[in-house]
């Protein structure tokens, strides 16, 4: 009985991967950002994840359950060995829009995050992968913050042009600015209008500073999608080859290669 006592206090009391869990940071003065936090032993980085859409993660019964690629893919990129952050909107935004994703006060917020998380992650390289519309998220902190902070960023689908709904995109940026590696990852059969595979290139060339960048158009996937050219569940969100997706990202990260 003692012996059995002895087991189960070292099994209590030994370091254990952490429940994911949700975390609150305070970003600028009176304003919060939550984030989905998944901690993993000998994570080799951590991984800032930014969806699109509105930007939120779809919190319902203690867990996110939105759609989005990369909150319904999290724990892929958790099973390669990262830390992830799936971050949500600030308290004083209902919607991230296209335009306000490029504003010092989201910059702000991501940098806040970036802090917070990399401290979490015991000092981990912290990379941002955005899709969609996080693609201007994930760009404008890139181009906003000291290149010191983040080890890359990762942009997929991201949006290259613009309608009435959708004012602002990737190349409005000054993607000159970015002074880290970049994997710019687009499936060759989206059909989302403002994000166009054949446009790709013209923010891949306007990356001049960036020390490492790749372009890889990717395919596959299911065939007959059914969602709207835009939404997550067509060949924008990579549908049907999630953990292929997820597996391209990881493994650029791993080791960043034109």
């Amino acid at each position: 009985m003692r012996s059995a006592l002895a087991l189960l206090l070292i099994l209590v009391t030994s370091p254990a991967q952490a429940a994911d869990r949700l975390v609150t940071v305070e970003t600028r003065p009176g304003v919060k950002v939550s984030y989905w936090w998944m901690e993993r032993p000998d994570a080799k980085a951590t991984l800032v994840l930014l969806p699109g859409g509105e930007g939120g993660i779809g919190m319902r019964d203690g867990t996110p359950h939105s759609q989005n690629f990369l909150v319904r893919t999290r724990d892929e990129f958790a099973g390669a060995g990262y830390n992830v952050a799936v971050v949500g909107k600030p308290s004083d935004h209902g919607d991230l829009d296209a335009a306000w994703r490029a504003t010092p006060d989201h910059v702000a917020d991501l940098a806040a995050v970036v802090d917070k998380v990399k401290a979490q992650g015991g000092g981990k390289p912290v990379w941002l992968v955005g899709t969609s519309l996080g693609t201007i998220s994930a760009a404008a902190a890139a181009g906003g913050m000291d290149p010191s902070r983040i080890g890359g960023i990762v942009l997929t689908s991201s949006v290259t042009g613009t309608d009435r709904y959708t004012a602002f995109s990737v190349p409005m940026l000054d993607l000159s600015r970015i002074r880290v590696p970049v994997l710019l990852m687009h499936h060759k059969e989206d059909a989302c209008n403002v994000c166009e595979p054949g446009e790709v290139h013209r923010i891949y060339e306007a990356l001049t500073n960036a020390p490492v960048k790749k372009l890889l158009l990717v395919s596959g996937g299911d065939m007959f999608p059914t969602d709207k050219p835009c939404q997550a569940l067509h060949h924008h969100g990579y549908v049907g080859m999630e953990k292929q997706a997820a597996a391209y990202i990881t493994g650029w990260i791993a080791n960043p290669q034109p």
